[in-house]
């Protein structure tokens, strides 16, 4: 039986990145969402800057139409953080904006559960819409003179909303025979995408160990007044996730981080919170041993620091 670093390898012949490219499917996610600030006009900005004795050109300002610390409005944008949240852990990075790589066999999985999402988003819509008209009242009242009904639509149904597609990232089969030369410059131009998304993966992942690790070592060694920091259960839980997505995602193109991964893993296996609020030396041991872990993953950060993505001209 394999564990999270002990899986099998593929063939030698094959690279992490074409591993990837073939087991993979781009995924992109696009939200709808009404823009609740608005700017102020030229003439609105003029009598804003007079009262600072300052030129209205120069002077950048807007109103907020709604007021999102409302709960319904907070719900809406805590379900559209889960599902940001849960396209993320489902997918690993690429370098075109907006889209990410889901592996091919999870697709029917994050279908199914971006659909519940998505009627989510839509009752949170539906709650929002019920509090529209207590919301714009509490608008006018907050915004003065600077209130514009036409600001506001008759309904905020339909005006947020979230979809996603599976865009094809590979080259189009048929300049193939329109144009050989230029399909050859698209295949390299998307294997350097693929090694790209391979080093974007990598840097997530670890930088990712190393917050958690660095937190949770945080809490089992620092103090506050004399006594142990007090931690919650979600810096060992944090890390247990971390482990499962790892196992999940993994393209095994790094054989250091396999085995940080592998040692950390090892360390919290079968550690509970509790426990460790309990003993003294079990704090201590814990520590010791993810200590080592982060100075390990300092080394690794530094021999490869936070890539600086050049955006290609679209």
């Amino acid at each position: 039986m394999t564990t999270v670093l002990e899986q099998p390898r593929t063939s030698v012949s094959s690279t992490p990145a074409s591993r990837l490219r073939l087991t993979t499917a781009a995924v992109r996610l696009t939200f709808t969402w009404f823009g609740i600030r608005k700017t102020l006009t030229a003439e609105q900005k003029n009598q804003a800057a007079e009262s600072f004795g300052a030129e209205g050109h120069f002077l950048s300002a807007g109103k907020k139409l709604l007021d999102t610390k409302h709960p319904s409005f907070r719900m809406l944008t805590g379900v559209r953080h889960r599902i940001v949240s849960y396209w993320k852990d489902s997918t690993l990075p690429y370098p075109d904006p907006g889209v990410r790589l889901i592996r091919q066999r999870d697709i029917d999985a994050f279908n199914s559960r971006m659909n519940q999402l998505r009627d989510e988003l839509a009752e949170a819509v539906w709650r929002l819409d019920e509090h529209y008209a207590e919301l714009m009242s509490a608008a006018r009242d907050r915004l003065g003179r600077l209130y514009n009904s036409s600001d506001y639509p008759a309904s905020l149904r339909g005006l947020f909303h979230v979809a996603w597609d599976f865009p094809n990232v590979e080259p189009p089969d048929y300049l193939r025979q329109l144009s050989p030369d230029v399909y050859r410059q698209e295949c390299h131009r998307v294997e350097a995408r693929f090694d790209e998304a391979i080093q974007l993966a990598e840097q997530a992942f670890m930088e990712e160990l190393h917050q958690l690790v660095s937190h949770l070592t945080d809490r089992l060694t620092g103090q506050v007044d004399g006594t142990p920091k007090i931690f919650r259960d979600s810096a060992v839980e944090n890390l247990t996730e971390f482990f499962q997505r790892f196992r999940r995602l993994n393209v095994r193109s790094n054989d250091e981080l396999d085995e940080l991964v592998a040692q950390c893993s090892q360390i919290v296996r079968g550690t509970d919170p509790q426990s460790l609020r309990d003993s003294q030396g079990l704090r201590q041991t814990v520590a010791a041993e993810l200590s080592q872990v982060q100075a390990s993953l300092d080394g690794l950060l530094v021999s490869r620091p936070r890539r600086n993505i050049l955006r290609r001209p679209r």
